[in-house]
């Protein structure tokens, strides 16, 4: 009877650990929603976390497709926001377009390659797709953080930030533009909603 349950029990895990592994599969699908962004006029009231102080700069809210996942649990920037998504929208949410492209997340920046020419034009994989770092507002969004998959199609809402730390070397700033690349690049997202469509 034991070896049964431990059958059963090795059954359930591997297929926790397949699921939580293996990518979400779509048909071509194109999500035409450009990520909405409203600045800030005014200084709005800083938000505290764990040391961090987060300066609001503007509000944010987008429909992506999750291109990749990473969990980071390293230093002070680790605390705050445990993971990046990069995420792609408009054709970096085509699967045909995703199929042609290396994909990958390191260090806290997101990076693609292809052979050949390219699926589509350069400047459309930088201004349809970013490395998003994720600060969760709550409880909530951590865990639904910890159960999307890649290909996972979401919708998120929160604050683009600038974050202050009394041990950070300098301020962790967003992005607040789509078409930019390299360092700096990256929005950082006081997310406040996030649903799993």
């Amino acid at each position: 009877m034991r070896k049964v349950w431990l059958l059963v029990l090795l059954a359930l895990a591997a297929t926790y650990v397949w699921r939580r592994c293996t990518p979400i599969q779509h048909a071509p699908v194109v999500l035409q929603e450009e990520p909405r962004q409203v600045d800030f006029t005014a200084a709005q009231a800083a938000i505290q976390m764990d040391g961090w102080t987060l300066k609001p700069l503007a509000t944010f809210s987008m429909k992506a497709r999750v291109l990749g996942i990473t969990r980071y649990d390293d230093g002070p920037p680790s605390k705050l926001a445990p993971y990046d998504l990069a995420l792609g929208w408009g054709p970096m949410s085509d699967t045909g377009v995703l199929e042609r492209l290396n994909i990958r997340q390191s260090n806290r920046f997101y990076h693609w390659t292809y052979w050949g020419k390219p699926p589509v034009p350069e400047k459309d994989i930088i201004s349809h797709s970013t490395n998003a770092h994720i600060i969760p507002a709550g409880e909530g969004v951590l865990l639904k953080l910890k159960s999307l998959r890649e290909g996972s199609l979401i919708q998120l809402a929160g604050v683009l930030v600038e974050a202050t730390h009394p041990q950070a070397e300098k301020p962790w700033r967003s992005s607040l533009s789509r078409t930019d690349a390299g360092e700096g690049s990256c929005e950082i997202i006081y997310v406040k909603s996030l649903v799993e469509e």
